[in-house]
Parts: C-alpha cells; sequence; structure tokens
C-alpha cells in the first residue's frame, strides 16, 4: 500500500514533518533506524537512572507549541517546562563569577554586580542589539523557506533593510570588538557561536541574535528530561494517525524518470511513495541512499560545524547552591577557536561546560549521586576518519581536572557514559560528528545551507539540522516543519 509520505528519521525534524503532515490528513510512515525516537536528543541508563546525553536547554518553546496547535494539540497538556533561575553560571580562572536569570534586569543588575556599571551598559545595550538582529531575522532566516540573495534582492529595500539589520557584514568578533570593551561579556557573547559549532572569527554578527533567544526570550527545562520532548512528540504523532516503525533502517530511496518512487528499508522491504521527507545528515541522503549518479544539487562536501567529548558523571551531592547550567572559561578565550579551526584540534585549554540534570530538568539520581553531562568543544572527525583516540583522551581527562579544580565533582565521582566525535559519527552516518551540520563560517552560510524542498529527484524534501534553517532544537523543529509545508503545497494544500 503506497503511503502518502514517508518521513526517515525520528528526530525533531522528522518528528515535526510527520506531525505537520498527518495533523492535514496526510497518510504518514515514519521510520527510525534506532529503537526510540529523538536522533542527537537521546537518553542512556545506568543502573536504573536515565540522562540526556544531547541537548541540555530547551530555546523558542513556541515553535513547539505553535506546531502542536496546529495539528489540534496542546504542549502544556504533554510536557511539563520549567525555567530554573539562575539560567547559568559562567566562571573565570581569576575568580571572576557570573549569574545569568531568566529575566534581563536581573542578569544587567548580576552583570553590575560582577562586572562593574561599564559592563552593564554594555550589557543591556548588546541584548537590544541582539533582539533587533533577531526581529529582523527571523521572518526570513528561520521562519521562513530558504533564503537566496536574489530573492532578498527581490523584496526591494525591505530585503536591503533585512541585511542591514542582521548585521550580515560584519563578523561575531568584529561586533564584539566594536560593541563590548569588557573581555569577561566577550567571552559570554562570543560563546554562542558554539550554539551552531561556528568561528566567532568569521562567522556574521547576525549570529549574535541567539543571545536575545536565550537571555531575552529565556531558557527552559523539561521536566523528566529534554529527551521527554521527542517522547511526546512521537506519541503525537501516533495519535494523529503517524505509522510509526522503530529498528527500520533505511537502505535506499529509490527513483523513476526523476521522481520518487520508494524506500527501501534493510532486508528488502518497499514502502512505496511519492513523496519523502529525509531527517538523516543530508550528505548521508545524497550519498548513500539515493542511486548512484543521482543529481541532486545539493552540496554534501562542505565545512563541518564542530563536535564534542561528553561525558556523564555520577556525582556525589555536593553542600551549597547548585545551578542548572555552568561554563568553566579558560584564561583566554580566543585560543579555544585557533585550537578547534586553525589547527583541528580539541582545544589545549578547553571551555567545560556542565548541566546537573537534577536540577535543569528534575532527573531523579542515583542514592549515590546525581547525573552531571559535561561537554567540552571537539571539532569534527576528519573526512579520512583518521582522529587520534590519544588526543581524545587528554581532553576527556583536562575536562575532569577542570571540574575537579571548580569543585563541581570528587575525585572519585565516575564517569557512566561517554562518546567522542568518532562515536557521533558512528551513530550518525556522514556526519562526521559534527553536532549543527554545515559551518556557518560565512557571511553566505545562510544562504547555502540546503533548502527543504530539493528540485531534483522530485518528490525529495529535507528536514533536519544539516538542512535550513540550521542545527538546534528548534530550528531542527522549523526545518521538519518547512519541509511538510513544502510537501503539503506540492499535494495541493490541506485534505
Amino acid at each position: 500500500m503506497m503511503s502518502d509520505a514517508v518521513v526517515i528519521g525520528a528526530g525533531l525534524g522528522g518528528l515535526a514533518a510527520a506531525i505537520t503532515l498527518a495533523g492535514r490528513g496526510v497518510g504518514v510512515t515514519l521510520v527510525e533506524a534506532a529503537d526510540g525516537p529523538g536522533g542527537k536528543a537521546g537518553e542512556a541508563c545506568v543502573d536504573g537512572v536515565c540522562f540526556d546525553t544531547g541537548p541540555s536547554v530547551l530555546t523558542l518553546p513556541s515553535l513547539f507549541r505553535d506546531l502542536l496547535a496546529d495539528a489540534g494539540l496542546d504542549l502544556d497538556a504533554i510536557v511539563t517546562l520549567t525555567r530554573p533561575d539562575p539560567a547559568f553560571r559562567y566562571l573565570w580562572p581569576d575568580g571572576t563569577e557570573l549569574l545569568v536569570h531568566q529575566e534581563l534586569a536581573a542578569t544587567e543588575a548580576s552583570v553590575r554586580d560582577s562586572l562593574g556599571g561599564g559592563a552593564a551598559a554594555e550589557f543591556a545595550a548588546f541584548m537590544a542589539y541582539s533582539k533587533r538582529i533577531w526581529d529582523a531575522a527571523a521572518p526570513y532566516f528561520v521562519l521562513a523557506a530558504a533564503p537566496s540573495v536574489r530573492g532578498m534582492a527581490s523584496l526591494g529595500l525591505g530585503g536591503i533593510a533585512a541585511l542591514r539589520d542582521i548585521d550580515a557584514f560584519r563578523t561575531m568578533q568584529g561586533a564584539l570588538e566594536a560593541r563590548v570593551r569588557s573581555p569577561y561579556l566577550r567571552d559570554v557573547f562570543a560563546r554562542f557561536a558554539t550554539y551552531n559549532g561556528s568561528d566567532p572569527r568569521k562567522a556574521p554578527a547576525t549570529l549574535h541574535c541567539i543571545a536575545h533567544v536565550e537571555m531575552g526570550l529565556g531558557s527552559f527545562g523539561v521536566k523528566g528530561g529534554i529527551h521527554r520532548l521527542p517522547e511526546a512528540l512521537a506519541q503525537a504523532a501516533r495519535e494523529l494517525g503517524v505509522q510509526v516503525r522503530y529498528g527500520a533502517p533505511v537502505e535506499a530511496i529509490e527513483l523513476a524518470g526523476g521522481q520518487v518512487r520508494a524506500v527501501r528499508l534493510r532486508g528488502g522491504e518497499r514502502l512505496p511513495t511519492q513523496r519523502v521527507v529525509a531527517n538523516p545528515d543530508v550528505a548521508h541522503t545524497v550519498l548513500d541512499l539515493l542511486p548512484e549518479g543521482s543529481r541532486s544539487g545539493v552540496r554534501a562536501d562542505g565545512p563541518r560545524s564542530t563536535s564534542g567529548y561528553t561525558a556523564v558523571f555520577r556525582a556525589r551531592r555536593r553542600a551549597g547552591p547548585r545551578f542548572a547550567h555552568t561554563a568553566l572559561f579558560p584564561a583566554t578565550y580566543a585560543h579555544e577557536f585557533r585550537d578547534l579551526f586553525d589547527r583541528g584540534l580539541p582545544p589545549e585549554q578547553p571551555t567545560v561546560y556542565l548541566c546537573d540534570q537534577a536540577v535543569a530538568h528534575g532527573r531523579e539520581g542515583w542514592k549515590t549521586g546525581d547525573p552531571l553531562f559535561a561537554m567540552a568543544n571537539a571539532p569534527a572527525e576528519p573526512a579520512d576518519g583518521q582522529a587520534s583516540a590519544a588526543v581524545m583522551g587528554l581532553l576527556a581527562g583536562t575536562l575532569r581536572e577542570r571540574l575537579l579544580q571548580a569543585g563541581l565533582i570528587a575525585a572519585g565521582d565516575p564517569v557512566v557514559w561517554e562518546r567522542t566525535p568518532r562515536g557521533l559519527a558512528e551513530r550518525f552516518p556522514r556526519s562526521r560528528g559534527s553536532l549543527y551540520g554545515a559551518a556557518s563560517n560565512s557571511m553566505f552560510s545562510a544562504f547555502q545551507r540546503p533548502p527543504n524542498r530539493l528540485r531534483r529527484p522530485e518528490g525529495l524534501y529535507l528536514a533536519g539540522g544539516s538542512a535550513h534553517p540550521g542545527g538546534g532544537m528548534p530550528l531542527c523543529l522549523q526545518s521538519g516543519r518547512l519541509a511538510a509545508d513544502a510537501v503539503l503545497q506540492d499535494l495541493g494544500g490541506a485534505r
């Protein structure tokens, strides 16, 4: 029996596409190679305690809410969002500490207390600048179909004004040097480049909108863990009539006459269809799943965003205040980007991110401690796959030492789970362990991401972090929604 549409992959993009299509009466089959939903928003369990192994902060919950509302569902009825406060704690080797709160006024007061009145004024001005970028960029580069330079030019004065307001012709570093003198605030704002795995020395200043998204619009937790979100979306898809099949890896997308005809699963089973939404890494879709010699017009070999070494500690409970999210900066943050992007190596002195999952998401721990998720940035796997295990071992040791020095773990706290870029690459084919697809290290990056609808082959649509509008949970979700909108347009709209 032919499906109206087949969605490959139960990551957030695939789930969003399935929900959008099924909510409009389209018959959907969703196939996923793993034994459950989530993709990179995964979960692992050790000794009866489960913890998130991927994203640890939720932003832009309005996109999730709107997705479900359009399908007649209520986000708040299926998951409980939390807003831990303080939201973030930033620490530097000289003992400086900065707390970021859920309200901008409280954060500005915190900046004043920690860094002085001049820094507080810079913070307020920069956040206003960040909001202007988001307000100008979101309609064209997030909420709408993939933009093109020609398309922006066709908008006339409106398009030109948008390009001006998003500060597309400066780098993130250039904008920081022009607007911020406090070295501590420069570190905080430069760190947002890592939210899509890019280099602030090259990435467009447009990415400074991320500061507004997280600190202006708020950062959220999900009660029970981030993984509850894809689980809830998968359940919503099933309730809308989507046939969800786990343990069903795809072997090929079959074509005839330049048109999608079927999805073939490993083992030979065929799912006839003329519409496929592919949520895997775009390179895997076009290089592995399409027939050899197919011309998709998609560049699949571009520079990759960063990866990371991630670990979960079983950490003994400590006296004193605990924070949902902590970032430990090195003495010279600029060296991290030199190591990652110029040398292609893990940082000698990495920034270490830590999520206390009990505080951030209400995750339950063991009798002897709680799950602490830690991460340090690392390059994506080289194209030849020859990354050094010894180098990654050094990064793991440095991460542990930094946490010990900060008093955030104890000497005997064990690592109960870890993953290197190579492990991530093995889990997600052709990704090379990249967390966010292509790097955004050019002012033209937004115009170069693969669109959600391909011109050829006819009937193939792309979702996920390696397609428009980019990586990160809300953008992955939006990519699936945009891909589904393109399917609906081609099907003639609502059923």
